[in-house]
């Protein structure tokens, strides 16, 4: 074998191999591009002053305080930007008749949240604008807030008073209906005479995204364009929205995300300060920055859950489900935000889970009131469902007095019934829930932990140990693009890729998909490596830029690798096909008789052969060239996926409750994955163990908590508690693979399985420790307050509604919780 062999056979390898990531050399460093490091010539700077309000009517703002500060430039107003300000957008009106209010960056009449914008100083430095913002006087005529969400449903107080209603859309799906199943009423009610109805409502907290890097935004435009640096998710969409609201062609607008400090979901968005700092360069013809503070992002950017959830399960006596009704009310926030109305209906399609549910119906309704608003955040809307599927089952269990897992094995789909379409009428197309489980037993000690469990009961031990069970799984690569638009979603699910073979044998890859930490430079190289046999270093992988990178729908939604990964794959083939005619003609051979493996053209039966880097030389030369084949074999490819692909998994969870404090304690955590093909150990390990503290820290710590006036007062880390590693525990990892066969590699998404599976397994766990002392649930985040007091409830002759006693009833299409008007002293 010749060394150019050998280098061919050793980059073959590259699917499954453990690579550090490329990006890291200069994360490490501190040679990163971060937005907030951009100095540009006669940069001017913003600040924002907000409403320290959550509704109100601004009756006056004086500026000339602030206007005759030093090196002030200008105070601007919403009267003052007018439409130049352009507005923000909805992308997924879910129904016909949602209501949705007008979405200015910078209101001049009304404010409908804190922290809402209402006057912007523009500066020399950014810290003469903030002390300027100190000095700008606004008078506002405080309202009543909408800010309780079951209140807000019942229109007790409106966040918009024009709207005439709080209540947003009303979105429904029945099983009965759509053909895929039967009457979930139907279910219900025989159960309630010859089986069993279990029927729960769980809170869904407000979480905060708390991405490391605060977002910051550039925008100049002095150029022909005009160019935005932004920390966004989203360069391409955000690039589309600019055009669409603000009258500049979108061939003027181009959009650059740099290195972005993580996002889950959090910059998956189009913001107010985005808008601003557009409108004002543009006013002013000057090159401006701002960077939010921490506490700005605390309070601002947007939020994610916030629901409230009431199920109802309809089992035989042997545990065989038969029906789920899911009646939702998700709070929106102050504005329907970019996808924010429609983040809880992809939940919809998740509730039924691993499970072969007979009849299904989903309720939800969706509410404004004046809260910060709320979008995706990390598994949007799956997460929400898959926690209360999985509470719920182990709640049928310990109503049967079976095992957990017994119970889910009972249930779910087997692997031999793949492709199996659910009752939600999607179609799983491969999984393996029997081997996930059984591993995931292994290693866990499933047993040995149970009989544990039993010695402490018995000996009444005052630190009880506790069981949790997730099985789940989850639908990824937000596509295809038809069934997004049956959902009235405004984008496609298409992803866009381009690979270009350089005169020296080099390859130069452009994404649409926008990276902020997930390590896509360095899979994708892999990817491409080892499609065109060329060594992993020989490849650079360029995104984040809508000049460099033209065409994509950008990251979210575990979809880079499936849909972005897929296109690589197809344009990298596309190239081979095109080097094909060129080897045979450098080779004097047939084109039929060519062999391509380890990036080299063989002739079949001899030992002549080209490299596809000589035949890239080659082209670039066309000294000695094919008559009528173009000189080059750059190729793009757009890739429209046939459906969603579906990872799954099993998490065990072992929790110690001392019952005397109330303290919650990690003993043991293991998952085991089906994400399909593996295409870098190590990045799918750094994704797994850090979703698995996101959905650790819903369970245990974080909690976005507002008072009745509708300020945050979890507004600082300081309140707002993040786990650091001294708060986890080291996670036992592993996989089982059943690839995909919906696309090439058969791979799955990984980004968002370790956060969607991981709360219900801690909240079981917890819940399991304690059950014998008669507490059936404990509302997130289980602290030690709320574990202790669910489980002294008993003690002090009542429960609390905060330690885990069911809330009182609603109807999601109305609001109606069974609670009394006090006006009237009718039930609302």
């Amino acid at each position: 074998m010749t060394a150019t062999q050998e280098r061919g056979a050793e980059a073959a390898k590259e699917i499954g191999r453990d690579r550090r990531r490329k990006e890291d050399q200069r994360l490490i460093t501190g040679r990163t591009r971060w937005t907030d490091n951009i100095v540009l010539p006669g940069m001017l700077h913003l600040a924002m002053v907000r409403s320290p309000f959550a509704h109100a009517t601004i009756t006056s703002i004086d500026k000339s305080e602030a206007e005759s500060a030093p090196n002030v430039v200008a105070v601007l107003t919403g009267a003052d930007l007018g439409e130049s300000q352009g507005t923000l957008i909805n992308a997924w009106a879910i129904t016909p008749d949602q209501v949705a209010p007008a979405h200015p960056p910078m209101p001049s009449d009304r404010i409908s949240f804190a922290g809402e914008i209402v006057a912007v100083v523009v500066a020399r430095s950014a810290a003469e604008a903030r002390d300027a913002a100190e000095l700008v006087d606004v008078e506002y005529d405080e309202l009543p807030a909408a800010v309780d969400l079951k209140a807000a449903a019942r229109d007790e107080v409106l966040a918009h008073p024009d709207l005439g209603t709080n209540k947003s859309a009303f979105w429904k799906f029945d099983s009965a209906e759509a053909g895929t199943g039967g009457d979930v009423d139907e279910a219900i009610a025989k159960a309630r005479e010859s089986g069993v109805v279990i029927e729960r409502e769980y809170r869904q907290q407000r979480l905060i995204p708390a991405f490391m890097e605060p977002r910051s935004v550039v925008v100049d435009p002095t150029g022909e364009q005009v160019t935005m640096w932004s920390a966004t998710q989203i360069p391409h969409i955000l690039r589309f929205a600019l055009a669409a609201t603000t009258g500049v062609p979108e061939s003027k607008i181009r959009v650059i995300a740099p290195d972005v400090g993580g996002g889950f979901g959090g910059k998956l968005q189009t913001t107010p300060e985005e808008w601003l700092v557009f409108a004002i360069s543009r006013r002013l013809g000057k090159p401006v920055k701002y960077t939010e503070t921490r506490s700005e992002s605390l309070m601002v950017g947007h939020h994610g859950r916030d629901q409230w959830q009431k199920l109802t399960l309809a089992a035989e006596k042997d545990g065989s489900v038969t029906g789920l009704k899911v009646e939702l009310l998700a709070d929106l926030g102050s504005h329907v935000s970019l996808i924010g109305g429609g983040v809880p209906v992809l939940g919809a399609f998740m509730f039924n889970a691993i499970y072969k549910f007979p009849s299904y119906q989903f309720n939800c309704q969706t509410v404004l009131t004046n809260k910060t608003w709320t979008d995706a955040y990390r598994g949007a809307g799956r997460p929400e469902a898959t926690f209360a599927i999985e509470r719920l089952m182990t709640e049928l269990a310990a109503e049967l007095d079976m095992d957990p897992l017994e119970l889910r094995e009972k249930n779910w789909i087997r692997h031999e019934e793949f492709p199996f379409t659910t009752v939600a009428g999607l179609e799983y197309d491969t999984g393996n829930y029997e081997a996930a489980t059984a591993r995931a037993k292994e290693m866990f000690g499933y047993d040995e932990l149970r009989a544990e469990q039993q010695r402490r009961r018995e000996a009444g031990d005052p630190v009880q140990l506790g069981i949790g069970v997730s099985t789940f799984t989850e639908m990824c690569g937000l596509a295809p693009s038809r069934v997004l638009g049956q959902l009235n979603y405004g984008a496609g699910g298409w992803e866009h890729a381009s690979v270009r073979m350089l005169a020296t044998g080099k390859v130069e890859v452009t994404t649409g998909a926008s990276a902020h930490g997930q390590g896509h430079e360095t899979a994708f190289s892999q990817i491409v490596a080892d499609r065109l046999g060329v060594p992993f270093e020989d490849v650079e992988v360029l995104h984040g830029d809508t000049q460099v990178a033209q065409r994509g729908l950008d990251t979210y939604g575990s979809r880079s690798l499936v849909v972005g990964g897929e296109a690589l794959v197809r344009a990298a083939d596309k190239v081979i096909e095109k080097a094909r005619p060129i080897a045979a003609h450098l080779l004097e051979a047939s084109v039929d008789d060519l062999e391509f493996s380890g990036g080299r053209f063989s002739v079949r039966g001899t030992d002549q052969g080209v490299g596809i880097a000589e035949v890239s030389t080659a082209v670039f030369t066309a000294h000695d060239y094919p008559e009528g084949i173009e000189p080059q074999l750059d190729s793009d490819a757009t890739y429209d996926p046939v459906n969603f692909n579906y990872p799954h998994g099993t998490h065990l969870c072992a929790m110690e409750v001392d019952t005397e404090t109330g303290q919650v304690t990690m003993r043991k955590y293991v998952c085991v994955d089906d994400i399909g093909t593996i295409i870098n150990p190590l990045i799918v390990s750094g994704q797994v163990h850090g979703g698995l503290v996101q959905g650790i820290a819903q369970a245990l710590w974080e909690e976005a908590v507002y008072d009745d006036a509708g300020t945050l007062v979890s507004g600082s880390f300081t309140d707002y508690l993040l786990p650091t590693a001294a708060d986890t525990i080291s996670f036992e990892i592993d996989h089982t693979s059943s690839p995909s066969i919906t696309n090439t590699l058969g791979t799955k998404g990984v980004g968002e399985a370790g956060t969607i599976a991981s709360t219900p397994a801690v909240v079981n766990a917890v819940v399991d420790a304690v059950r014998h002392l008669g507490v059936e649930d404990i509302q997130m985040p289980c602290t030690p307050e709320r574990v202790w007091k669910a489980v002294h409830a008993r003690d002090a002759g009542g429960s609390d509604p905060t330690t885990g006693a069911a809330a009182p009833h609603f109807d999601p299409s109305t609001g109606m919780d069974g609670t009394v008007d006090r006006t009237t002293g009718g039930a609302l």
